[in-house]
């Protein structure tokens, strides 16, 4: 009874107008007033920020902050993948026929997570992972290979939690929030960056809209309080890192693995 209460409320609390309402009082003069309490709540390492937290004018402008220089080194490589956030990885693994699967119990299919997408064709045998930013977390995304950008499409959707309960109590919570995609291509294929939206704001932005390549590692875009990114490579072209798994915290830049020319 109270998970089906649970379930309730978080449907009712998902509608975007709810989003928009807390959004804007995140954008208003009055929300900078939170900062030291949201700081403290959840232990947010605000000396890596760039600018001090009293010089932040909203809660949403320290929210999506950016960091001081040298703050997460930039793994380098011959045609590496970096983690494009701070992040838990709350699943990994091959991406079988089309489905990825058993994320929080749940399998997800690549026609509902890209929208039907042309571009699903590529990653249906291609790897996977799930990266969970939390609220303690630098919620800038960055790009994750070098390369340029193929397509971007921003699909509108609802606004569930992605937490653990969100994801294990409500269905498809990846397929159905708000997620802003980017396919860039490198020299050894094709990635997507995912980005989905979370409850309250679900806001997700472009860093610069007319940015057309990247180099690994390059500011990309960024939750407006969020949420999760899943990261997709084209089939057979990508080698994950040893060590990797469920549960496993990775910064920003770190390695995750290596591409190579499909097989």
């Amino acid at each position: 009874m109270v998970k089906q209460l649970l379930r309730l409320m978080t449907e009712l609390s998902s509608h975007r107008w709810l989003s928009r309402l807390m959004g804007s009082f995140s954008h208003s003069r009055l929300s900078r007033f939170l900062i030291p309490a949201f700081i403290r709540s959840y232990h947010i390492p605000a000396a890596e920020a760039e600018k001090n937290p009293g010089e932040y004018r909203t809660l949403n402008e320290f929210f999506s902050r950016q960091l001081r220089p040298g703050m997460r080194p930039i793994a380098t490589g011959a045609n590496v993948v970096v983690s494009p956030v701070d992040a838990t990885i709350t699943a990994m693994g091959d991406i079988s026929c089309g489905t990825i699967m058993n994320v929080k119990g749940q399998d997800y299919k690549l026609e509902e997570l890209l929208n039907h997408s042309p571009h699903l064709e590529l990653y249906k045998k291609g790897f996977f992972f799930v990266l969970y930013l939390s609220p303690t977390d630098y919620h800038r995304i960055h790009a994750p290979i070098t390369g340029h950008k193929v397509e971007s499409e921003h699909i509108r959707g609802r606004a569930y939690p992605v937490n653990d309960f969100g994801m294990r109590q409500m269905t498809s919570v990846l397929s159905r929030n708000e997620r802003l995609i980017t396919y860039i291509a490198g020299d050894c294929g094709q990635t997507a960056v995912v980005k989905v939206g979370a409850m309250n704001v679900s806001s997700i932005r472009y860093t610069d809209d007319n940015a057309k390549e990247w180099q690994a590692g390059g500011d990309l875009a960024y939750f407006e309080f969020g949420s999760t990114v899943v990261l997709l490579t084209e089939s057979g072209t990508f080698t994950p890192r040893p060590g990797l798994g469920t549960d496993t915290k990775v910064k920003m830049g770190e390695w995750l693995g290596t591409l190579h020319r499909p097989l």
